[in-house]
């Protein structure tokens, strides 16, 4: 919460509440394409918000991807203060061309750590319902680095 975002009331501002959308929405196509693909928020096609988040409420996110394309995705996410819907954003994610191709986004290692730190694949899951699997690169990628020393 920024508490002059609003001096005299403090709330988390709807920016950061659509950028954690953007950033599970991101995380959901970023694991179809096993986070070897650039996803970028493209597009914030609906945002209503029904109540200011205020300090001590906890946002409790749900995203869905509804359409996927070569090009990106859509994700469609609801926010909740316990049972009470805060807010509602439709978004498009576009998946960035190969200009960058060869970059590293991260370390394989590292970002696995932080996904599961983050619990991605104990909530996450696919449209079938299963959990989302680890890619096989970032297992590889903490194997060696367990091998190394280097976690």
């Amino acid at each position: 919460q920024l508490d002059e975002y609003i001096p005299g009331f403090p709330v988390m501002p709807s920016s950061l509440i659509v950028e954690g959308f953007a950033q599970a929405g991101g995380l959901l196509i970023g694991a179809h394409y096993e986070f070897q693909k650039r996803v970028v928020l493209a597009k914030v096609s609906k945002a209503v918000f029904h109540f200011e988040a205020r300090p001590g409420d906890v946002l409790t996110y749900r995203a869905e991807v509804t359409d996927m394309s070569d090009d990106g995705g859509m994700v469609f996410g609801t926010s909740h203060v316990g049972d009470r819907l805060q807010a509602e954003v439709e978004l498009v994610l576009a998946i960035l061309g190969d200009r960058f191709q060869g970059i590293d986004l991260f370390y394989p290692a590292d970002f696995l750590c932080i996904l599961r730190l983050l619990g991605m694949f104990d909530v996450g899951q696919t449209a079938d319902g299963d959990p989302l699997p680890v890619p096989a690169h970032m297992l590889e990628a903490e194997e060696l680095a367990n091998r190394s020393g280097l976690n």
